[in-house]
């Protein structure tokens, strides 16, 4: 595990930083949880056989409460599982980053979209 910790450290260091500074309860509980996420995926990442054992354990993770709606990131978070995967062979880090931004963003916006009280649609 230790190559892929060191390539992935960039991303877990960002977020132990902002887990430093937050002040919400509810981000902080996030950061805690994602860190641990990331740190699961190295472990994953050196006993998968491949990318596709890699992919189907890492889809697991409880990236949304009881993956309830996990199937709702596939493709974000596929990209992203893609990118850590590669850490391993060569990937770079940027990459990595950019596929966990936009993992991030999709999650947030189901995340904060059911706890949203909806919004009737204007009549037309």
């Amino acid at each position: 595990m230790r190559g892929l910790y060191n390539l992935r450290m960039p991303l877990i260091a960002d977020l132990e930083r902002a887990l430093a500074s937050e002040e919400s309860l509810f981000r902080r509980q996030l950061l805690r949880e994602d860190i641990a996420r990331l740190r699961r995926l190295a472990e994953l990442r050196q006993s998968s056989p491949d990318l596709e054992a890699f992919k189907k354990a890492g889809m697991r993770l409880g990236w949304t409460q009881g993956d309830a709606r996990t199937a709702e990131l596939r493709e974000p978070l596929e990209q992203f599982l893609a990118e850590i995967y590669a850490l391993g062979k060569g990937g770079e880090d940027s990459r990595v980053t950019r596929a966990w931004n936009e993992l991030h963003r999709v999650r947030m916006e189901r995340l904060l979209g059911c706890l949203a009280t909806p919004v009737p649609k204007p009549a037309e």
